[in-house]
């Protein structure tokens, strides 16, 4: 699964807040529908049970209610992928990473496997149990914590009880600060605090390039871990640092041909646009290219970042390079040898924003977007809330303008093939929808406010004041989306290859 991450810890963000950022992508060749939906704690399971690992987990029996962006499909299990909690705690539920052999020949992959043979037969094989994965992890976890480190921890304990079947990267998030925890084979795990005035890049690469494991099986300051992590290290040699920092992506990831192209230009793109004067990104002899190994995990900003900052390095498609698709710089071969950021399978993004300055019972918002982000926008919706918007929950299998995540897919569609003639009415309904979204948020802020309703988080007044002010957006979006599709399809229609300049009267 192909997915972008960054995360911006709250003195490198425009506002105070830690934002925590995901583009979810599906396979090549496939579609993953999503919706956002409000989970409330009669919907949550108490016994939980996944399709891919057919694993049961009993649940605690007090979970918290949470917003999330499942799959709208559910035959592959939940994939709750982005929510935010009761409490104000954020989770983004995974990227997925590389590894590499000596980690996996040292703690393998905990894989399901079906019955082999007859029952009762000689060759007989029982069913082996899966781990968990990024179908189940927002779903075990986020319900259940009440701080950022707490979710760390959770998680951390059901890896180390159940294993995985996958390598991936998992964020949390709360008023003050990030944790980011990546997986290390079957059962182990390191997870780090991002420093507050730095930003994160992550594309499908195990990141964190310096860990301490003084402080992760110690006082736990600003690295955890797995409790037998440095004997798991020193038994199986996978140390491969030549100073006294340890660094995990030697150890724990890969390093392959098909990453640069894949994986490090992703990082090397965003850092690019975020940190444009920190080094000679384009002289002759650059400190860093797309296939550089040592891009730093995290950078000091040039300035704060913002939520359209977020938004524009999550679409980016290599703008101003040769590798841009949609440019006529540069050689056919180029234009398409490396992954773009802003692909066409985007399935949704989440930007979650849990902002220190505001009562916490208005404090959480999601920014939510479908489909392919260079050609979509951002909603913003309050998560202490009982529903969410029609257009954005009523995702189905069934292709309709009714549904934001399919108008989203078929304008993009429809645009890709025109992308420089079409792209100026896709900016102009991005600025528009955008603002109306900052606006709606600041007003509903000050109404709270002037309401003397913000500091009873339970208060089912004012959540349906914030579920109203959902809807409010949303259906500006709406209209704005059903006009911005009719104009692309113009546009589209009159640029067709079978045009013809004559026409009759």
């Amino acid at each position: 699964m192909g997915c972008t991450t960054i995360l911006v810890g709250r003195k490198a963000s425009y506002d105070g807040s830690p934002l925590v950022a995901r583009n979810e992508d599906s396979s090549n060749g496939e579609w993953n529908p999503k919706k956002i939906i409000v989970v409330p704690p009669a919907d949550q399971p108490r016994s939980y049970t996944s399709v891919i690992g057919h694993l049961t987990i009993e649940l605690p029996d007090d979970p918290m209610r949470y917003t999330a962006a499942p799959n709208a499909i559910p035959d592959q299990g939940i994939w709750g992928a982005a929510g935010i909690n009761a409490a104000n705690v954020a989770m983004s539920a995974t990227e997925t990473l590389t590894t590499n052999e000596r980690v996996l020949g040292a703690d393998p992959f905990v894989e399901y496997r079906p019955a082999s043979g007859r029952e009762g037969a000689p060759d007989y094989i029982p069913e082996k149990i899966g781990g968990i994965g990024e179908e189940d992890m927002l779903t075990i976890v986020l319900p259940y914590i009440r701080t950022a480190r707490e979710g760390v921890l959770r998680l951390g304990a059901l890896l180390e009880e159940h294993g995985t079947y996958e390598m991936n990267g998992i964020a949390f998030s709360d008023s003050d600060e990030i944790w980011w925890l990546e997986t290390v084979g079957g059962h182990h795990w390191i997870a780090k605090r991002v420093p507050d005035d730095q930003y994160v890049t992550m594309p499908n690469q195990l990141g964190i390039d310096s860990f301490d494991l003084d402080d992760a099986l110690g006082e736990g300051r600003e690295h955890l871990a797995s409790p037998d992590l440095a004997q798991f290290i020193y038994e199986n040699h996978l140390d491969l640092s030549l100073g006294d920092t340890f660094n995990p992506r030697d150890a724990f990831g890969s390093h392959s041909d098909s990453d640069h192209v894949y994986n490090t230009a992703r990082a090397w793109n965003m850092q690019r646009v975020l940190n444009p004067h920190a080094e000679d990104w384009d002289g002759p002899s650059p400190e860093h290219t797309w296939a550089s190994d040592d891009l730093p995990w995290g950078r000091v900003p040039e300035r704060k970042l913002t939520i359209e900052d977020v938004k524009y390095v999550l679409s980016l498609h290599y703008q101003g390079t040769v590798y841009d698709p949609y440019s006529s710089i540069g050689t056919e071969e180029q234009r398409h040898l490396l992954r773009p950021i802003g692909i066409n399978r985007h399935s949704q993004l989440s930007i979650l924003q849990v902002r220190p300055y505001k009562p916490e019972s208005s404090r959480a918002i999601q920014w939510v977007a479908f489909a392919s982000n260079p050609f979509n926008t951002l909603v913003p919706i309050f998560t202490n809330v009982e529903r969410t918007p029609e257009c954005l929950a009523n995702t189905t299998e069934r292709v309709s303008t009714d549904s934001l995540y399919w108008s989203s897919r078929i304008i993009a569609a429809l645009a890709d093939a025109h992308f420089n003639d079409i792209i100026p009415e896709i900016e102009r309904y991005q600025e528009k929808t955008l603002a109306a979204g900052h606006a709606l948020v600041t007003q509903t802020d000050n109404r709270l406010s002037q309401a003397a309703l913000v500091e009873v988080p339970e208060d089912g007044a004012l959540r349906e004041q914030l579920a109203d002010a959902n809807d409010d957006i949303a259906e500006f979006v709406r209209v704005e989306t059903d006009a911005l599709l009719g104009k692309v399809l113009f546009d589209a229609s009159n640029l067709m290859m079978n045009r013809f300049s004559r026409s009759d009267f």
